[in-house]
């Protein structure tokens, strides 16, 4: 039964705790009620059954519970303000759901959350928080700082949304662009949590991850005609490359499928066309508006680059170091860094790939970030040195943030053991990479 809540939390919650922030306009309200909703379902449900309807019952008895709280805390002075907002949470029952882009209560708060007024990094905490129901930890781990710091930068992002009194709306055309950058960066953030989770029992959460492509979607739609329309296009075109392969990405087991393992037959291709396609529309319209490629783009033509090959033989791994390369030069990362040396060691070998990991080791940006060893792990691995691989496969599983990962970490370890064979460990397995190429 807490399964069911679960999967409801993750298709609904964002749905309900938008439309009471649209109603009520008390962001702590609004998810303490969700919340509140979702406590109960934990105790009524394994009584009295799943209802038919989850989401209908659920945003019942989160409108319940924020009418209950509103009529507690009601003053005489607040009498009459209070009293509207009671009669909207009473409508919701009649509501039907449906919305156009600028209806939509989740693009709404999108955009809310991506308020200029925010520094870039609290707008996309925030709208990962209320959005997507990420939890403080998990978002956290996905800007690689503490959970103390991030809760601190949680509590500040919505503290000046109220304070400077920030419209609950889509904007107007022309204020949207100036936007643009943060609403990106969330609904990347967003899908990447969906496709390669951080924490859990599973590698994917797909809900999430259709959710982010749905508003993407939306986004692309208010975006028409805009110089900011190319790289949203390649983020959609990104979403859909990486989406494409999510049923091969585990086995029957739910065991980890790297990359070249996976049954490319079993790539959704409709997803693969539609991708190849908006990436296409991206770099016309970016030629255009005299745009240079921007970092969704640049991913959106390295996925491409694994997408439509037909092996992992046939993969240009030299033109995907080059557009790591190239994606360096204006998104700086550790991880950008991390993925270009694992390009260089499929096209290079993997003396030179391992050069540039232990170069980056030195740097001590990645320490905790499990991909770092785990990559390190495959080339030494390759490169015969197998006591060297174990000890950093044992460092990557402890550090793995999903049991799907640490039970294909396991493996590996087994494999680098004495006992195993060192020409079956030498040649197989690309490494996993830390842009979701598992």
């Amino acid at each position: 039964m807490r399964a069911a809540v679960e999967a409801a939390s993750a298709a609904e919650a964002a749905r309900i705790t938008a439309t009471l922030i649209r109603v009520t306009g008390d962001w702590s309200l609004a998810e303490d009620s969700v919340q509140d909703a979702f406590a109960k379902a934990l105790i009524d449900w394994p009584e009295h059954g799943v209802p038919r309807n989850p989401g209908a019952w659920l945003t019942t008895v989160a409108k319940n519970r924020a009418i209950d709280r509103m009529r507690s805390a009601a003053t005489e002075k607040r009498a009459v303000g209070e009293l509207a907002i009671l009669t909207e949470l009473e409508k919701l029952d009649d509501e039907t759901g449906t919305a156009t882009a600028a209806e939509d209560d989740r693009l709404r708060l999108i955009h809310t959350c991506c308020h200029p007024a925010l520094p870039l990094a609290a707008r996309v905490a925030l709208t990962l928080r209320t959005v997507a129901g990420l939890t403080t930890g998990e978002i956290a781990r996905a800007f690689l700082v503490p959970e103390a710091t991030m809760s601190k930068r949680l509590v500040r992002a919505r503290a000046k949304i109220r304070d400077a009194g920030i419209p609950y709306r889509v904007p107007p055309p022309e204020l949207i662009s100036e936007r643009t950058a943060g609403i990106l960066a969330v609904l990347y953030l967003m899908f990447n949590e969906g496709y390669s989770a951080t924490g859990g029992g599973t590698l994917i959460r797909e809900p999430l991850a259709r959710e982010a492509i749905r508003l993407t979607r939306l986004l692309v739609g208010l975006l028409n005609g805009s110089p900011q329309e190319p790289e949203a296009l390649a983020l959609l075109a990104l979403m859909l490359f990486h989406h494409g392969r999510r049923r091969t990405r585990t086995d029957a087991a739910v065991d980890l499928v790297p990359l070249e393992d996976q049954d490319r037959r079993a790539w959704d291709q409709a997803a693969t066309v539609e991708a190849v396609t908006l990436l296409a529309t991206a770099d016309r319209l970016g030629i255009s508006l005299r745009s240079r490629p921007g970092s969704y783009r640049i991913q959106a033509a390295i996925a491409a680059c694994h997408m439509t090959a037909v092996d992992s033989g046939s993969t240009d791994f030299a033109r995907v170091a080059v557009l790591y390369g190239a994606l360096a030069q204006i998104a700086p990362s550790p991880v950008v860094e991390l993925n270009r040396a694992v390009a260089v060691a499929m096209s290079q070998g993997p003396e030179a790939g391992l050069a540039l990991i232990e170069e980056l080791e030195r740097t001590r940006t990645l320490e905790g970030y499990y991909l770092l060893p785990a990559a390190k792990a495959d080339l030494l691995r390759r490169l015969g040195r197998k006591t060297e691989a174990s000890c950093e496969y044992q460092r990557a599983r402890d550090l793995a943030p999903t049991e799907v990962e640490q039970r294909y970490l396991s493996k590996r370890l087994a494999e680098t053991s004495p006992a195993s064979s060192p020409e079956a460990n030498r040649n197989k397995t690309t490494p996993p990479t830390a842009n979701g190429e598992k």
